[in-house]
């Protein structure tokens, strides 16, 4: 069992584990909870009623959060001739073809997202071993393999987030920083759940979202009910 510190331990006290909470009340109780001295990050942690080991179950795509998640990301363009100007005047940190490609395989690593061309792909599928495992890969259904850079990296800058179904069947997504308070975490929380629930595989059988839970980089985690979480106002 891990060693948890005086913190944590007097936070896990606020928490009533029998008890699932409305999403206000559970993000609220985070708010009281986060006695860091830096900024902690809120993420959400949603199971869902899908066998993760099958393809037509998979759940994976990617959403703006209204009010992002409180991170500049550092973004990566392969493309090439028009399309390279268009994502630094997007406001790409890096941007170009062959050369990046070579600097990864190179170790180089200084960057958080990456989007594609299709026409860069056969290039980029070269360093599927180096980007895969990194969950860097650029993807058609997140939206970072287009010929449309520019909207790419805005929308990345804007706060996209990505969310894909581990293994256990359960979604791991940062929606903000405790600064943010109650209102705008739960607007992003919203945003998320909306899309989500619209990811839904048409062979997933059942109750499609089984848990949901809340919690910031040093505290317990809050349980939310799944009811009130798929029934939460989306506001854009």
């Amino acid at each position: 069992m891990p060693h948890r510190g005086k913190r944590y331990l007097t936070a896990s006290k606020l928490v009533d584990r029998t008890k699932q909470y409305d999403p206000k009340e559970a993000l609220a109780l985070l708010m009281e909870m986060a006695k860091a001295k830096f900024d902690e990050t809120v993420e959400a942690h949603i199971r869902l009623g899908i066998d993760p080991r099958r393809s037509d179950q998979q759940v994976r795509g990617a959403v703006v959060l209204p009010h992002g998640t409180g991170k500049t990301k550092r973004v990566l363009v392969f493309a090439k001739g028009e399309k390279i100007r268009e994502a630094e005047e997007a406001g790409a940190d890096y941007a170009g073809g062959d050369e990046l490609a070579e600097k990864i395989k190179g170790g180089w690593m200084d960057f958080d997202v990456a989007v594609a061309t299709p026409d860069m792909m056969g290039t980029v599928g070269k360093l599927g071993k180096i980007l895969g495992p990194r969950g860097l890969m650029p993807n058609p259904k997140t939206g970072t393999v287009t010929f449309d850079v520019a909207k790419a990296v805005a929308e990345i800058k804007a706060g996209k987030v990505e969310y894909r179904v581990d293994k256990t069947g359960i979604v791991h997504v940062p929606i903000g920083k405790v600064s943010f308070g109650v209102d705008k975490l739960y607007q992003n929380l919203a945003v998320l759940m909306d899309a989500i629930i619209k990811a839904r595989p048409a062979a997933a059988k059942g109750a499609y979202v089984k848990s949901v839970s809340v919690a910031a980089t040093m505290s317990p985690g809050v349980s939310v009910s799944p009811q009130a979480a798929t029934a939460m106002n989306v506001e854009r």
